[in-house]
């Protein structure tokens, strides 16, 4: 069971929870906390303390003083009033995500809520009703306010739920779960709608598929260096430490790890003195990527243990102040700088691709075609390759850099953060099919060469994906090959991937 106290969530225990459906559960010392946050509150308003979105309207109405007996109302209108979100739904992994992380977020005991509705959250959970959460709308502040609003609802028995595998009605979810509905009270609504976890959800999600994804594309480049009979050479030690770059030589240990008893590949010299850079570079190049990754693991590190609602109340102080926790910036730099990593991993992966087939650079059958001319073979996988490598280049454009004024210019910067995180997202699953491309011509590559004389690590990937899609042995529809070799990347288990590697960054097992 992972314990939420608002300040210890980790990826690998947000791992758990979703993946894994581990229960969570709230610290004692955090319910406590929240109890004593929410008799502040309430005898703020005994006093008629003027506060932000507690007694007054929202945004440019935020001069509108609202009488005691209207509160709760004003909580279920800003809901169903903000609830304006449009699209495909967001995965039910990113929804038990988003749930998880507004529950830790409430867990500080800064929100002025009351113990009844993160324990709803936590229901939610445990019981596996994920709000349908509609994809587009959100302008990263003040924060994710539609996504949420949407989560917000379910929470009320309102709108759809995902349960048991199916979109149904949330009261029927919450009856067939034997759950109740909440009513939201002063304040509630607002502590769930700002915030930026749809933005951190969709970052969190994309960052453990991209951590993972990165090992996976080390094995496969490894694969296809057998194919092509590359030179180890360019991954000695001494040539990346020079440099200096950590994740520069940890990627060249990996790979001399993964190709250490490989009898396919080559010594400097032997056939040629040096390879393309697809190949030669795929240290430098891949470690860069792992920078990219491991920034955004860094802010989102964050992101998961902090307060992000508006305003906040200190109980020990005895003082409510309105801010701008709920802004995106930082999630929205941090995912649009890992696009530009997941771009450069199917980059260089479409260019081994297109070594692999092109035989005016390879000593292989044309296009991998088991009868060149007749068979096409492999040649339209590339162009599927270098398309989604295309339609990755935009989607790499930076979000963070707009910005639209909102709320009548009360609201008159905004970070764009929940479409860097959604473009990161839909940029991995485009990446994930180029590697699975290159693992398929990778594996027509080596039996070529002869499977025998692969590596332990190479041939035991060899063997696990042919169980997948079999040896091109004649022209067939390879969009099913494409698509059942990116499900099984996609669903392969983290400590499965790491197997045979040194100083992985996997933060979950």
């Amino acid at each position: 069971m992972v314990i939420l106290t608002g300040r210890t969530l980790t990826l690998n225990e947000i791992y758990r929870v979703v993946e894994k459906k581990e229960y969570a559960a709230i610290d004692d010392a955090a319910i406590r906390n929240i109890q004593a946050n929410r008799c502040t509150l309430e005898a703020m308003l005994e006093e008629k303390k003027t506060m932000y979105g507690i007694n007054t309207g929202f945004g440019k109405f935020s001069d509108v003083i609202i009488e005691d007996k209207d509160l709760d109302d004003l909580q279920t209108n800003l809901i169903h009033s903000h609830a304006c979100g449009v699209g495909e739904p967001f995965s039910e992994k990113i929804s038990r995500t988003m749930l998880l992380l507004r529950a830790n977020a409430l867990a500080q005991g800064y929100s002025g809520i009351r113990p009844e509705l993160i324990n709803q959250l936590i229901d939610f959970i445990n019981k596996g009703i994920h709000p349908v959460i509609p994809q587009q709308g959100s302008l990263g502040a003040s924060g994710d306010l539609a996504p949420l609003s949407h989560l917000a609802l379910g929470l009320m028995g309102e709108g759809d739920v995902f349960y048991q595998g199916k979109r149904v009605e949330a009261m029927i979810g919450i009856n067939k779960a034997g759950l109740m509905p909440i009513e939201l009270k002063a304040k509630e609504g607002l502590a769930l709608i700002n915030g930026t976890q749809a933005m951190t959800a969709t970052g969190v999600i994309t960052y453990l598929e991209i951590e993972k994804l990165l090992h996976q594309s080390e094995h496969i480049a490894a694969m296809t260096m057998e194919g092509l009979q590359g030179i180890m050479d360019a991954f000695d030690s001494d040539l990346h430490q020079v440099r200096g770059h950590q994740e520069q030589m940890d990627v060249a240990e990996r790979i001399r790890v993964i190709l250490n008893d490989s009898k396919l590949t080559t010594k400097q010299g032997e056939l040629r003195v040096q390879d393309a850079y697809s190949i030669r570079c795929i240290p430098q190049v891949l470690g860069a990527c792992w920078q990219t990754a491991l920034y955004a693991k860094e802010r989102l590190e964050t992101e998961i243990n902090a307060v992000t609602d508006n305003p906040l109340l200190f109980s020990e102080k005895n003082k409510v102040i309105s801010g701008g926790n709920f802004h995106g910036q930082p999630i929205a730099f941090a995912m649009d700088f890992i696009k530009l990593g997941i771009a450069e991993t199917a980059n260089i992966s479409e260019r081994r691709i297109e070594r692999l087939v092109n035989p005016q650079l390879n000593d292989l059958p044309a296009f991998l075609s088991p009868n060149p001319g007749l068979e096409s073979g492999a040649m339209i996988m590339q162009y599927t390759a270098a398309s989604l490598v295309s339609e990755n280049k935009t989607l790499a454009h930076p979000a963070s850099v707009d910005s639209i004024p909102s709320s009548a210019n009360q609201e008159d910067h905004v970070s764009m953060g929940t479409i860097a995180a959604r473009h990161a997202l839909q940029m991995l699953a485009n990446t994930r099919n180029v590697v699975a491309i290159e693992l398929i011509c990778a594996m027509q590559a080596v039996e070529y060469r002869g499977v025998t004389g692969m590596s332990t690590a190479t041939k035991e990937l060899y063997d696990k994906a042919r169980k997948i899609v079999p040896s091109i042995i004649k022209d067939r529809i390879f969009s099913a090959d494409i698509e059942k070799i990116a499900d099984w990347l996609e669903k392969s288990d983290a400590s499965d991937v790491r197997k045979n590697t040194v100083k992985g960054g996997v933060a979950y097992e």
